[in-house]
């Protein structure tokens, strides 16, 4: 059997176990290796896998294979954990990342304390994509915004958002009553997504506060999902139901947004 050296983190309690693969080759059919290490009773148990790799355009590069085996374009919360651990062991050296994704190059940014310890990371998320061929989502209009979808029997009023990775969120007047282990792969495998889809599920409290919880294509339920909370962010916005900074409430903590 051959041995793993792996480290375990989370953000907000949206797991990954971590593989620093900088000199060392990539493992061969990482769809079933990922699916091993992430299973919750027989492996690890994890969101995703995230390989830390060399790049020819940024300090490093992210691959991040979900539980399910697929390959997701970029995770918000995976590139924080990512950032803390190379820096805290030396594979680079300033508190300001560049990391090569999918979704492209993005920016995370060690906020230190006065002895050097990462206290948090902020990320540059990248513009939100709205137009449909861009999510994708086979829908009309320049923008998906409070149209209605057909799931089942139900009627979801959704905005569709790309943070490099597609999200579908539907606001609700109580999140914790929404049926998210019924509704969320239904609308992740809905035919309007050729990619499938995240789906977030958001209660705005006031002006400043959202709380979202969030079914991840190809991991299920998790406790957050950094690129959903930005795609709820945009959501809100865009439907005048919140200012630009606002703290959205995850079942794993909070994550502040300024869009």
């Amino acid at each position: 059997m051959k041995t793993i050296e792996f480290v375990k983190m989370h953000g907000l309690g949206n797991d990954f176990v971590m593989v620093d693969l900088m000199d060392r080759e990539v493992y061969p059919d990482l769809n079933n290796l990922a699916q091993e290490l992430c299973h919750r009773q027989l492996g690890i148990g994890a969101d995703g896998l995230i390989l830390i790799l060399p790049s020819t355009q940024a300090d490093v590069r992210m691959r991040i294979i979900n539980a399910d085996g697929s390959e997701a374009e970029m995770c918000g919360n995976g590139i924080r954990c990512l950032a803390k651990m190379v820096y805290e062991t030396g594979l680079v050296k300033s508190p300001v990342i560049t990391v090569e994704t999918l979704a492209g190059i993005i920016r995370p940014e060690l906020i230190l304390d006065d002895h050097n310890r990462v206290l948090s990371v902020k990320v540059d998320m990248g513009e939100p994509r709205l137009l449909p061929r861009d999510i994708p989502v086979l829908l009309p209009g320049e923008m998906v915004l409070g149209q209605t979808l057909h799931v089942g029997e139900e009627q979801l009023i959704i905005n569709t958002v790309s943070m490099g990775n597609p999200h579908c969120v539907v606001f609700v007047p109580d999140v914790e009553k929404v049926p998210v282990q019924t509704l969320g792969p239904l609308v992740e495998n809905h035919q309007v997504f050729p990619e499938k889809t995240n789906v977030e599920f958001a209660e705005v409290i006031n002006r400043h506060e959202v709380k979202m919880r969030v079914w991840e294509r190809g991991a299920g339920e998790t406790m957050a999902c950094g690129t959903g909370a930005c795609a709820v962010a945009v959501a809100s916005i865009l439907n005048n139901l919140t200012e630009r900074e606002i703290t959205i409430h995850l079942n794993g903590g909070d994550l502040e947004l300024f869009w």
